[in-house]
């Protein structure tokens, strides 16, 4: 069996990236789906994912200092840069458990120690199987979740034995993008009729190149400004990337959101479902 895989990404948020994804499960059928948004989760409110199972993800560390054998010097104090050490305590928020407080501490008093940075989610949704997870506010190594994400999507669909794996990708270009595309068959870039939005595609199809994946781009909401639709239309056409959809302005989106539906479910009829519907036959195309 040759899985698929589609990872929806975008140079910066607020592009649809997460209505388009939503649209495309539905207009798939079934299949595995993976959030790999791990930082700003939002797929779940339109799918609605009745959990199966949880597990623990301990991606950082936090400094605890042993009072007993403190000897109150205060180089921890006057070497940490975050300003997380005062009068002998750690502030859990500003530790970002680098380490140098344990490295120079004399008596051996400071230690590392693993603490819970979020969870990671298998569930399942009216649209498929869905792999999922949920940072803990102010905590990093998203791209560490992300991986565990994708890791449980394959599992599923060794289980499901479905061929098609769904990926909702984080925005901008960090580890975390990183860890959603890489070794995906198809990035399909989300990007918008903006300055910010032609800037943040040019990003992130240089990123795309890097890794080797095979890009696609939709435009959405592309009237409401033509002359950066054209301007955008033009920039891939210099760099031969393919444009698989023009997706318009529709209040529908919004509305199918509000009703926590993809589009697709809740308007099939709308042009914006329509739209979404040609990008997705011709993303079927390419794979």
């Amino acid at each position: 069996m040759q899985v698929k895989q589609i990872a929806v990404v975008s140079g910066k948020g607020g592009t649809g990236k997460t209505s388009v994804l939503a649209s495309f499960a539905t207009l798939a059928g079934r299949s595995v789906i993976a959030d790999c948004d791990v930082d700003a989760a939002t797929l779940h409110l339109l799918l609605d994912p009745k959990i199966i199972s949880r597990q623990e993800f301990k991606g950082s560390k936090l400094a605890s200092i042993d009072p007993d054998r403190c000897a109150n010097c205060d180089l921890c104090e006057n070497a940490c840069r975050y300003g997380a050490i005062s009068e002998l305590k750690v502030d859990p928020i500003l530790c970002e458990g680098c380490g140098v407080c344990a490295h120079i501490c004399p008596e051996g008093a400071i230690s590392l120690e693993e603490r819970l940075s979020g969870y990671a989610y298998i569930s399942e949704t009216r649209l498929g199987p869905m792999s999922h997870a949920q940072l803990q506010a102010a905590e990093t190594n998203s791209g560490k979740l992300v991986s565990i994400v994708r890791y449980n999507a394959r599992k599923l669909v060794e289980k499901t034995n479905l061929e098609l794996i769904l990926i909702d990708g984080p925005p901008g270009i960090g580890c975390p993008v990183i860890a959603s595309m890489t070794g995906t068959d198809i990035a399909l870039i989300v990007t918008e009729p903006t300055l910010s939005g032609l800037y943040d595609l040019e990003r992130i199809l240089d990123l795309r190149g890097h890794l080797g994946v095979t890009p696609l781009v939709i435009v959405n909401m592309y009237d409401i400004n033509r002359e950066n639709t054209q301007t955008i239309l033009e920039y891939c056409q210099r760099q031969k990337i393919e444009i698989v959809g023009m997706i318009p302005f529709d209040p529908t989106v919004t509305e199918a959101m509000v009703a926590c539906r993809s589009v697709i479910e809740h308007s099939p009829d709308c042009d914006a479902s329509k739209a979404m519907e040609t990008a997705w036959k011709a993303v079927l195309q390419r794979i």
